[in-house]
């Protein structure tokens, strides 16, 4: 890896990580378009890409890291239960899913999933309008949603979002408890992959961590309080239609 694929994958991690269109699929796409091999090196710097997402998160919201925001803590800590179970128990099996065949197809259903539900909820009046109103009974029903992320292409964002979004919360809490959410789900993952490849830093170059670190961190900070604005006026079909179009035209690539 040189510093400009290290570049390009921050880029990619930070402005796929909290977006509904899968930032694993991304990941594998970019790598294989790149000639990128899935050796112990690179894996170490998915890694450090990937904290600086969940880095990003504490730098948005660190006004809700305190014990007044206790409760709401708690419903994300259940929320995370039903992926952090599943994906312990049948993380081989996970694993041995991730190819762009499956990426593509799950891309397209994703999008599509994602035109049904807006289409259903186009005038709806959400009554969750805040995300520290989310009740422990829908913080479950997210949780239960995300476990879908755990096929590659699906999206952990895309996943809570619509789950969110179906018990009942508005788009930007959906948006808001996606983020947040992504802290335990991330730290467990990132934390599991650390102490598989932590003896692999060893041989890193340690300025293309860097570069792909920050380029990760600004990149998802800014990606954050963007889908804030653009959900001020807006849905979530441009990504349904994003993802359709992606997967089609992965599924093109692969048979040509």
């Amino acid at each position: 890896m040189d510093m400009m694929q290290a570049m390009i994958l921050g880029l990619i991690e930070g402005a796929t990580e909290f977006l509904p269109i899968s930032s694993t699929g991304h990941m594998i796409v970019a790598a294989q378009w790149m000639g990128l091999p899935q050796n112990e090196e690179n894996k170490a710097f998915e890694v450090m890409i990937q904290l600086a997402a969940i880095l990003a998160v504490v730098a948005n919201y660190r006004d809700k890291m305190t014990l007044a925001h206790l409760e709401l803590w708690k419903k994300l800590v259940l929320a995370f239960v039903p992926i952090g179970a599943v994906g312990l128990l049948f993380h081989h099996q996970i694993k041995a899913m991730f190819s762009t065949d499956i990426v593509a197809v799950m891309f397209i259903v994703g999008g599509m999933i994602f035109l049904v539900v807006e289409y259903m909820h186009k005038d709806k009046v959400y009554p969750v309008q805040d995300v520290e109103d989310v009740s422990y009974r829908q913080a479950l029903w997210i949780g239960v949603a995300q476990v879908f992320a755990l096929i590659p292409g699906t999206s952990r964002a895309g996943s809570t979002i619509i789950g969110a979004m179906l018990v009942g919360l508005s788009r930007k809490a959906s948006a808001e408890f996606s983020f947040l959410l992504a802290l335990p789900v991330m730290l467990a993952a990132s934390g599991f992959d650390l102490l598989k490849h932590y003896q692999d830093f060893s041989g890193a170059d340690w300025m293309q961590l860097l570069m792909g670190f920050v380029v990760a961190f600004v990149s998802a900070w800014l990606v954050m309080r963007l889908l804030m604005q653009f959900l001020e006026k807006f849905t979530f079909v441009a990504f349904g239609v994003y993802r359709i179009v992606f997967g089609l035209l992965l599924l093109w690539v692969l048979a040509s």
